[in-house]
């Protein structure tokens, strides 16, 4: 029998509401992820209809886990999660982050305590180099900007690129080096432009954009600027395509593009039509209940990045399984071995510790529908 198991569970900068599900003894208890932009968060449990039904020593796990969530107003707070927090609440595994500045900021104090953390959605190559307790289930930007190269000249057909981040995140200018690399060596040629922290106005960045020449605008921002770059391209009447990564997998850049005359395409880890049985449980417990659908964006379109959730939660319960004990630096042993099959496909771990992941999903905003359309699934060597 597993003795209680706790999970720390840190979570991302984000400005939309997302859900994990899983189940116990044919109930699934669905937690409700609020992200705010300070990187606030908050977790609240409510009972579901089944989604899926592990087995049974997975069933013994949860029903005798505690959840912690430690709440941040921003990145200067992360020193409240410190060592002794954690060694003291016996956690034995951590789960996190969704964004890869939070990963990055708290993995010293993870590492201090001697505890194991599973990103989910984290995909700066910085959160695993050198770092035995920190792994990841996703794939990672160099992975992610070739990818995207590769799309932007197989499938956009482009020769030029106007690449625009913003000036000093880490995220945007990492990913627009990794794309930048790629295209140039698929013979395509990029302008790199940047903007300031809570700028508002893109409207002289979207002309600059026209006047190159450019076919594409590769544009890997946070969801707040995304929108303002959706909004004011239609408004300018920018008829290229905009391309971006999983930052733009939103609800948000949807609500921005309906409606209007603009092709938005995203890389992602998940897209809907993947797994039925799965997104069918899901569904239904969004629409079950008003602040559950409220909470969802008033809609019941399923974000890749709750998948990913779901799938780090089991990815964790294996490693406790295969660890056969609750002790961190077991659980940390055993993580390297892991193998799960997963809602988003095969989960395994390199050497680094990065998730073996060989292709991603893009999908494009249908303006009318209000919903995301399937593309293709992309790899480095091209359409899969």
């Amino acid at each position: 029998m597993f003795m209680v198991h706790r999970f720390n569970i840190i979570l991302p900068v984000k400005s939309q509401e997302f859900f994990l599900s899983y189940n116990s003894f044919h109930r699934t208890f669905c937690y409700k992820f609020q992200f705010l932009r300070s990187a606030a968060y908050c977790i609240s449990p409510d009972i579901g209809k089944p989604v899926r039904y592990p087995k049974k020593i997975s069933c013994e796990i949860i029903l005798r886990m505690q959840i912690y969530l430690f709440r941040l107003s921003n990145l200067n707070q992360l020193s409240l999660i410190h060592n002794s927090n954690l060694i003291s609440k016996n956690v034995s595994i951590i789960l996190g982050s969704y964004g890869s500045g939070v990963s990055i900021a708290a993995s010293d104090t993870f590492a201090q305590a001697k505890i194991p953390a599973v990103g989910v959605t984290c995909t700066n190559p910085q959160i695993t180099e050198g770092n035995d307790h920190y792994f990841r289930i996703c794939f990672l930007d160099p992975f992610q900007g070739t990818v995207l190269a590769n799309f932007a000249k197989d499938e956009l057909k482009a020769e030029k690129v106007y690449c625009l981040g913003q000036l000093g995140n880490d995220y945007d200018q990492g990913l627009m080096n990794y794309f930048k690399q790629a295209a140039e060596k698929l013979g395509m040629e990029c302008v790199v432009e940047s903007f300031p922290k809570n700028n508002s106005d893109f409207t002289s960045y979207l002309t600059t954009a026209k006047n190159e020449g450019a076919d594409v605008i590769f544009a890997p921002t946070s969801i707040s600027y995304a929108q303002l770059i959706v909004e004011q391209a239609a408004a300018q009447g920018i008829d290229m395509p905009l391309l971006a990564s999983d930052t733009w997998d939103s609800n948000v850049i949807l609500g921005a593009a309906k409606g209007k005359d603009v092709k938005v395409y995203v890389t992602t880890f998940y897209a809907e039509g993947g797994n039925a049985e799965f997104e069918k449980g899901f569904k239904e417990w969004i629409k079950s209940d008003s602040t559950n659908l409220s909470n969802n964006g008033g809609n019941d379109i399923i974000s890749a990045v709750s998948v990913m959730g779901y799938d780090a939660y089991y990815t964790a319960l294996e490693a406790l399984k295969a660890a056969g004990t609750t002790n961190p630096q077991d659980v940390m042993a055993a993580l390297p071995g892991v193998k799960y099959t997963g809602i988003t496909g095969e989960i395994s771990f390199n050497e680094e510790g990065d998730a073996n992941r060989d292709s991603a999903f893009v999908k494009t905003a249908n303006t009318e529908s209000g919903l995301w359309d399937f593309v293709t699934v992309q790899g480095i060597d091209g359409a899969q």
